[in-house]
């Protein structure tokens, strides 16, 4: 009776484990035959290949030492000859593993702390295993939990079948939690590490933002209206860009709800953060215009090239410091959410850097061209902005310019042709005094002012080019506290050149190195139209 208990307090035991922990019963049996065949190797031998088995619905033991059939033992305890297993097994072969029964064993106190650490390991293991393939799909959920404690100003959250944790750099300004308290929070990262699986919650995230609204507007849970972008200065402010995929349900009014209700709910959990609800367009210059107000805007220019939008807004009325706020927030928050650089001017502003413009125009005209000032104001009032442009525009162009005729149009293009050919000839003549090698200018996409300022910045090689990033190459901007800016130029500071046209320059030069071959340029493009191809 005493050997029937013990079978089914096991049981017992292997259930109340896997029960507590979430875990599979059958990892528990599992835990505990490997525990049991440790303390078993213990008392026979390390190099004995023991094994347990415990029946899963009787709780009986079974213990078994297997030994390999060989023609010749070199290692008695894990094998047996031929002759001895054929006694045993008509049927043996060499290489197979014969099952040798052991009689029961009585565990000793070491042997059981032993085999009760080998039990704990192992189901702490099946539990974080159980609670990263629970928590790797649920990225970009929002979970409820209760603050277990604090460290260091981060804060680990009882989600109920795990921990979280929220840094302090992912929690709003001023926030502070204590023991006990309920917290709402986004899952925005889940690794798996040596001490188990890491959750990582956010409540600064801007995707927790456009969850909280998901919950409180069914319109967007349902689908009707969609959240474009969203940017944030947690704590402070946000914006966030709405479309509606039915023209009879307004999309901010829909996120505002009736008297505010529901944003007012998310501006409660956020702590008093103020939003900004949006109404998104596929026109940037239209996106860009709702993103800046309350302040109004006269006009906008848009490069498209480089992704900048310039912003021209009235000189009444105190605009420029509405459209730009408090720190440069709404600029800033309006650049995050469009995905373009905003430059902000007002008209007066933007006229006289009209007129600067004209005025630069005009000098270079008359110096490169040794002409009159008239002529240079003519050119440029055309939009002529460069000796080049002059060059490629076709002669009837410049001959329907009012005062020119067809004989002063081809001088001017071949005065314009003359001055490109010197100022050539001298950067070719520099590039070479720089050291800059003939290769480089081969590659696709380098002029001979980027070949001067290659040499500038010591990239006189194919290989120092094919080793640059495009950050070397058109510089970088970094962003402090307070939100203050700072650009670092690039090798190519002064010429125009886009990140996109930068990147494609050091892949060629990367080619032509030997780095990749073309063959790995193109699948790139190849994976991305596959994607585009997918439906979504």
């Amino acid at each position: 009776m005493a050997v029937s208990a013990n079978r089914l307090e096991l049981l017992q035991i292997a259930d109340a484990v896997a029960r507590e922990k979430s875990i599979d019963r059958g990892i528990v049996i599992a835990a505990m035959e490997d525990a049991i065949a440790k303390a078993a190797r213990a008392r026979y031998g390390s190099e004995t290949d023991v094994h347990a088995e415990i029946d899963p619905k009787k709780g009986e033991l079974r213990l078994s030492r297997h030994m390999l059939v060989v023609d010749k033992v070199e290692n008695h305890s894990n094998q047996i000859s031929l002759v001895d297993a054929q006694r045993a097994n008509p049927g043996a072969q060499v290489g197979d593993t014969i099952a040798d029964t052991l009689p029961p064993l009585e565990y000793g106190r070491i042997a059981a702390q032993s085999a009760k650490q080998v039990i704990v390991q192992k189901v702490r293991e099946a539990e974080r295993d159980r609670q990263y393939q629970e928590f790797k799909d649920r990225i970009g959920d929002i979970v409820n939990g209760v603050v277990k404690r604090v460290e260091y100003g981060s804060v680990i959250v009882d989600l109920g079948r795990g921990e979280a944790i929220i840094r302090r750099d992912e929690m709003l300004p001023r926030e502070v939690f204590r023991n006990g308290d309920r917290v709402r929070a986004y899952i925005f990262d889940v690794r798996r590490e040596t001490r188990g699986p890491q959750i990582f919650l956010s409540r600064t995230h801007p995707q927790f933002m456009a969850k909280l609204f998901a919950q409180e507007v069914p319109e967007i849970y349902d689908g009707i209206v969609e959240i474009k972008a969203v940017a944030r200065d947690p704590g402070s402010r946000a914006k966030i860009g709405v479309i509606s995929r039915d023209s009879s349900v307004d999309p901010v009014g829909a996120c505002v709800g009736m008297r505010g209700s529901r944003v007012q709910a998310v501006v409660n959990e956020l702590q008093g953060e103020k939003i900004d609800i949006i109404p998104w367009s596929p026109d940037i210059a239209t996106f860009v215009v709702n993103a800046l107000a309350p302040a109004e805007v006269s006009k906008v220019v848009i490069d498209e090239d480089r992704e900048r939008i310039e912003v021209v807004v009235p000189d009444t009325n105190n605009q420029l410091s509405l459209a730009i706020g408090r720190r440069g927030q709404n600029v800033r928050l309006a650049s995050q959410l469009t995905g373009w650089d905003i430059d902000i001017l007002t008209e007066q502003e933007e006229s006289e850097r009209r007129q600067a413009d004209f005025e630069n125009s005009t000098r270079v005209f008359m110096e490169s061209l040794n002409v009159d000032e008239v002529v240079g104001q003519l050119l440029a009032s055309e939009g002529f902005t460069s000796v080049e442009e002059l060059a490629m525009v076709d002669v009837k162009e410049l001959a329907g310019i009012e005062g020119f005729d067809e004989e002063t149009a081809q001088e001017l293009q071949n005065r314009a042709r003359e001055y490109l050919e010197q100022q050539e000839a001298e950067l070719e003549a520099r590039r070479k005094e720089l050291g800059v090698e003939d290769a480089v200018k081969d590659v696709p996409g380098v002029t001979s002012k980027m070949l001067v300022k290659f040499g500038e910045n010591d990239i006189k090689t194919v290989d120092d080019l094919a080793g640059c990033a495009t950050d070397d190459l058109v510089g970088w901007t970094e962003r402090k506290e307070g939100g203050e800016q700072t650009k670092f130029p690039g090798a190519l500071d002064g010429i125009e050149i886009s990140r996109d046209d930068a990147e494609a320059m050091i892949m060629q030069a990367r080619v032509k190195a030997g780095w990749i071959t073309e063959a790995d340029l193109a699948k790139p493009t190849e994976e991305a139209e596959a994607t585009e191809d997918q439906p979504a």
